[in-house]
């Protein structure tokens, strides 16, 4: 094998292939770009919430949900979950430094639908019509 070809193969290993029915990332994939996750992310990007503060700020997220999003952003490596030994027990979630990187990558994206929403309006609209 070449060291051209080493090299490329090195940079698919290391990247993942997404498009691949088998890859790993696809999962993380999935994880990141849900609707409860962006939201959870861009949330934690002003700092640390405890739950409650999560839930009133998330409008319309579950109890159950935002749990189960914690869970999976806390197993990805995404979210610190610090649990003090207190009555009655305070929870507090901040994003880790990886889960810093993945957020300002989601922000971009929510963003970039904040500004565009008004045409994707109005495309919607004349699609229906």
């Amino acid at each position: 094998m070449s060291q051209k070809t080493t090299g490329k193969l090195a940079e698919a290993i290391r990247r993942g292939e997404v498009l691949s029915p088998d890859c790993p990332s696809r999962e993380i994939l999935k994880h990141v770009t849900s609707l409860w996750s962006v939201l959870v992310m861009v949330a934690l990007m002003d700092g640390t919430h405890r739950f409650s503060e999560l839930r009133r700020k998330i409008g319309g997220v579950s109890e159950k949900m935002l749990t189960q999003t914690l869970q999976q952003l806390e197993k990805d490596g995404f979210v610190k979950r610090v649990s003090y030994p207190v009555v009655p027990p305070h929870v507090e979630y901040s994003l880790t430094t990886l889960g810093s990187g993945i957020s300002e990558q989601v922000e971009a994206l929510t963003d970039w639908i904040e500004i565009n929403l008004p045409t994707i309006i109005e495309l919607q609209q004349t699609q229906t019509q």
